[in-house]
């Protein structure tokens, strides 16, 4: 990508293969720790084998000259392509490496082969219990720039579904980023075609969706490509002739981020499961429907990982839920919230199969009781940072709802297969289908909440 290590302090390379201790010395070893884009930040440890991540994190803040706010807003991580595990500030990275097939063979389907060979690097990422009301208030260029690799990661890798004006947007802004500001000689459609894979998702240039843009024609009348949709949102990014270089790239990392931002799962933690899908006909399997279940300060969502849509997002008020692990069968990952079933008011469960269910279930718990902590101090320096884009969030919300009942943020409730149950007053009755399950008192304590618990009768089975 072009600049893409751009900014970054002298030692800094690209390695194509990951791994994160790649010598091992008498006294100390020598550990390459990733970011997002691939760049390595190489150092050598004395006392590793005992070090915190806490104390590794710091190290690695001091090899990236990134100020002191770095250390709320990046963890360490140890990824792999069969698991991701965001460390605490007294994990020790390197027992944890140590311990890393345990884990796989605890919160994984995979193979005893694939385990066997799987290796994790260690990443220096966001950190999911940051704000992300803070990050626009972050004035350091260099923590400004990983957090928008980051983002762009994420988007361009399917993981933050968008609707393609968004990614537009998106990619306008990316453009502006990676290939300075707009030339009309240099930057053509011809030069963006070739580059559309670092701009835009390869998913979305793979699909014909269509949108409000559909309208932006070209002159033999067909819909306008990608690349020239993408070029339209390049030249309408906006340059501020007053600010130098470092502001004006400032400013637009902010843009990528608050356009970010409107998406309800920025920041989470990602986990794979599968859900039931709805039966198709009497004789017909329904089957699993693989699905990535992002989970944040701010709620629980649900996304398709073959179609990059939204299927359900709840936040924590909204929900009740459980992990079950019954003898011999899954783990599973219980989400419980209102609906209507034919028009009455139900209260709805989702299964959702997943070795990583106890970790699902222990963040969602972890993220209610730290916001249920900030909420009450918080409550008098609230004014300035989050009731001031209230409004800006309502509009947002009325936006959604006119103009994109059929986003990818947007719930897809006829595509889950739910237990529905309904209280008359007297007893539980099973709406569909006819089988007991537990309603669960884990739920957000609020204020506000709108989520309306079933009440249980004594007699109500475990499912």
């Amino acid at each position: 990508m072009d600049g893409s290590e751009g900014g970054f302090p002298p030692g800094f390379h690209e390695q194509t293969q990951r791994s994160s201790v790649s010598s091992i010395g008498t006294r100390s070893l020598d550990v390459l720790v990733y970011l997002i884009n691939d760049a390595v930040v190489p150092l050598t440890l004395d006392g590793l084998t005992s070090m915190t991540s806490h104390e590794v994190h710091s190290i690695v803040r001091e090899a990236l000259q990134l100020p002191e706010i770095a250390h709320d807003v990046f963890s360490l991580w140890l990824v792999s392509p069969l698991l991701e595990v965001q460390l605490k500030p007294k994990h020790q990275p390197y027992k944890v490496c140590r311990q890393w097939q345990e884990l796989l063979f605890r919160f994984t389907e995979c193979s005893e082969e694939d385990i066997t060979q799987d290796e994790p690097a260690l990443q220096f990422r966001r950190n999911v219990f940051f704000p992300k009301r803070r990050e626009l208030q972050i004035e350091d260029e260099q923590t400004l720039r990983l957090l928008y690799e980051e983002a762009k990661y994420n988007v361009l890798e399917g993981r933050y579904p968008c609707d393609i004006e968004d990614c537009e947007k998106l990619g306008g802004l990316a453009c502006r980023l990676e290939l300075g500001p707009f030339d009309e000689e240099q930057h053509t459609v011809s030069a963006l075609r070739e580059k559309l894979g670092l701009f835009l998702p390869n998913y979305l240039c793979k699909k014909r969706m269509g949108s409000f843009l559909t309208a932006f024609k070209s002159r033999s009348g067909k819909q306008a490509s990608h690349e020239q949709r993408l070029l339209a949102t390049y030249k309408q990014v906006q340059e501020d002739e007053a600010c130098d270089v470092s502001e004006a790239l400032k400013k637009h990392y902010r843009d990528y981020l608050q356009k970010c931002h409107e998406l309800p799962y920025y920041g989470c933690a990602f986990f794979v499961g599968s859900i039931d899908k709805p039966s198709q006909g009497f004789l017909q399997r329904a089957g699993r429907r693989p699905v990535s279940v992002a989970i944040s300060m701010d709620g629980v969502y649900v996304i398709d990982s073959k179609e990059k849509h939204v299927l359900l997002g709840l936040q924590y008020q909204e929900l009740s839920w459980d992990h079950t692990y019954p003898d011999e069968e899954d783990h599973i990952l219980w989400l419980e919230f209102d609906g209507d079933n034919e028009g009455t008011p139900v209260n709805k469960l989702l299964k959702i199969y997943s070795k990583q269910a106890a970790l699902m279930s222990g963040l969602i718990e972890f993220c209610i009781e730290l916001n249920s902590a900030m909420e009450a101090p918080g409550q008098e320096t609230a004014d300035a940072s989050t009731v001031a884009p209230a409004p800006q969030s309502r509009a947002a919300e009325r936006r959604s709802k006119l103009q994109r009942q059929c986003s990818a943020v947007c719930n897809r409730l006829q595509h889950l297969s739910t237990i529905d149950y309904v209280d008359d007053g007297t007893k539980i009755k099973r709406v569909k289908p006819k089988r007991a399950a537990s309603f669960f008192s884990r739920q957000a304590s609020h204020s506000n909440a709108s989520y309306s618990e079933v009440q249980t009768s004594e007699n109500l089975e475990q499912g």
